[in-house]
């Protein structure tokens, strides 16, 4: 393969830079101005269910505020899915309170409404107070067993904070992920099925509410001829400039969704001969995943080649590349990390220039999270034990993933 092939890369629709140059030529280079109401315009519309939208800096941005709205603060539990990425649980820590991991279930990998349930129970009995929030994650897209999680919260009067950060456009029963909570969040990061380079939103339920998460995004001022604060505040606001890629990427949403789902249908057809892969889809008619990132699972019997070898060499590096600094790993293995198989066809694919990952390491198996409350079923590490994310963004045409599983099935050892 001449080019490599990545996880999920931005595509533009040509007509960010209209924004953006309106934004110069106006001056709007600011945390505010015309296509930040633009484009929390067009995500309203988008959502619907009469929601308001806060265009924010980040998903991880949305996170906090959202838990902030809720009350969360120093000595809070916050319930929150195991199996997800970090930004889903870090916020419960910036408020001083403690996050409460809960494991998965096995048809859609996320939160267990039951094991939920348990652990409010429990930590009631505990500390003689429920937690504070809910955090269910819609894992690489796939909705969640919301109308369970709902009425768990219902039960025990806890607001729910859904992070659609990976599920933009995915529907549970027709009704759009992040609406069905209190409180949705949406990611626009440059990896999302659509980016505004870096960004994100938090669906609030009201317009009150959604003038004071504003509020607390723009440092907390109060209506003064000076600066007067009496609350503590965030630069969580985006900037016009930001808004205006996002603009552009909302014409042309529905064809990224639908692009993503096309991906899926395609692996399942190309994989659906291939003993011992198998691949995630929607656990019922009532599931309607947008598929951000297609995955699967490797049996553990399934050899690949090169598999007693996969782990002799050190990453060097990140996870996702440029993204960020890594320190450099102490040593070969950690305590749970993915079957030497999954890791030989991510070296696999790698050579070929593929990029594949590992799925998210559960948070309850992170040493930074060690001492935080867990109730674990062995799904989620066993999940990630299996597990791997395929090439699925807008870019990757249906010869490249023809060329994937060419290379897939080349690695299996016959």
């Amino acid at each position: 393969m001449s080019e490599r092939i990545y996880l999920c890369l931005a595509h533009m629709s040509g007509r960010e830079q209209e924004f953006i140059k309106e934004a110069f030529d106006t001056n709007w280079v600011v945390p505010l101005g015309p296509n930040v109401n633009g484009f929390e315009a067009d995500l309203e519309a988008f959502v619907g269910e009469n929601k308001n939208v806060v265009a924010l800096s980040a998903g991880t941005a949305a996170v906090h505020l959202a838990l902030l709205a809720c009350g969360v603060g120093p000595g809070d539990e916050v319930i929150c899915q195991s199996m997800t990425f970090c930004a889903s649980a870090n916020p419960i820590t910036y408020l001083g309170a403690t996050p409460v991991f809960v494991d998965s279930e096995r048809d859609t990998w996320n939160i267990d409404p039951e094991l939920m349930e348990q652990a409010i129970k429990d930590r009631i009995a505990k500390t003689g107070r429920k937690p504070k929030a809910i955090v269910p994650v819609y894992l690489y897209g796939m909705p969640a067993r919301i109308d369970e999680i709902m009425a768990v919260a219902a039960k025990y009067e806890i607001p729910v904070v859904e992070d659609a950060a990976e599920a933009f456009g995915s529907m549970y029963k027709g009704r759009v992920c992040g609406t069905f909570g209190q409180y949705g969040v949406l990611s626009f990061n440059g990896n999302k099925m659509i980016t505004t380079s870096g960004g994100g939103a938090l669906i609030c339920p009201d317009e009150q509410t959604k003038r004071e998460i504003m509020f607390y995004a723009t440092q907390a001022r109060e209506s003064y001829p000076y600066y007067q604060h009496e609350h503590i505040g965030y630069n969580y606001r985006m900037s016009n400039i930001c808004a205006g890629i996002g603009r552009g990427q909302m014409t042309i949403a529905d064809e990224h969704i639908a692009h993503h789902r096309h991906t899926y249908a395609l692996y399942k057809e190309l994989l659906a001969d291939v003993e011992g892969i198998s691949l995630h889809g929607n656990p019922s008619e009532e599931y309607d995943s947008n598929f951000w990132l297609n995955t699967i699972l490797l049996d553990p019997s399934l050899e690949v080649v090169g598999q007693e070898s996969a782990y002799d060499t050190a990453v060097t590096g990140t996870v996702g590349g440029a993204a960020g600094v890594a320190h450099a790993a102490e040593s070969l293995h950690t305590e749970c990390e993915p079957n030497a198989n999954v890791e030989a066809m991510r070296l696999a694919l790698d050579a070929e220039g593929i990029e594949s990952r590992p799925l998210w390491k559960p948070m309850h198996c992170q040493p930074v999270f060690a001492s935080a409350p867990s109730y674990v079923n062995g799904v989620s590490e066993e999940l990630f034990a299996k597990g791997l994310c395929l090439p699925s963004g807008p870019c990757v045409t249906d010869e490249q993933i023809r060329s994937i599983v060419e290379c897939i099935k080349r690695s299996i050892r016959r």
